[in-house]
């Protein structure tokens, strides 16, 4: 006999019976090494996001693409590394930057990447990919706030640049 699941999951379509697999979207939070939790950080400019983005990459010798989520009030609610690349470059597609932001809630997201070579100065690709990335947030309904070059010893907003 069928089990309960087993059931549930069962499709009738024109006298033929299916089963179809069941899926749970969940949340995990990646362990903090013990790190205890003093508030919420605001990101208010470009410096805040630099400050918080150049300790996330810290050390990393490939293009990582991360994005900040934020809450309704700006405050950081999560980081996620969406794709980690070559030494010039790295794939970003829609579906996985909004995916966490879909399951985090986030109302908002800074996008962020590296260049190990230590210039900020944004690529043709940087500037299309953020504009893609711009137009998918719109019709999610979630806002892209900036997108932040981050260098050796520099940093490079395409708000504050007027990019965005």
């Amino acid at each position: 006999m069928a089990s309960k699941k087993q059931i549930e999951s069962t499709i009738c379509e024109e006298g033929n019976w299916y089963w179809v697999p069941e899926y749970k979207v969940m949340l995990v939070r990646d362990s903090n090494g013990g790190a205890k939790a003093t508030g919420k950080k605001k990101l208010s400019s470009p410096d805040d996001v630099a400050g918080v983005l150049k300790t996330y990459l810290d050390g990393a010798d490939r293009e990582h693409f991360c994005i900040a989520l934020l809450d309704r009030k700006g405050h950081i609610i999560g980081l996620n590394t969406v794709s980690i690349g070559g030494l010039h470059s790295s794939i970003v597609h829609p579906r996985e930057v909004f995916k966490p932001a879909l399951i985090l809630g986030a109302a908002s997201i800074i996008l962020c990447h590296n260049h190990p070579s230590g210039d900020t100065t944004p690529s043709k690709e940087d500037l299309e990919v953020t504009n893609r990335l711009i137009e998918a947030g719109k019709i999610m309904g979630i806002e892209i706030l900036d997108h932040v070059i981050i260098g050796d010893d520099s940093f490079c907003s395409l708000k504050a640049r007027g990019f965005i």
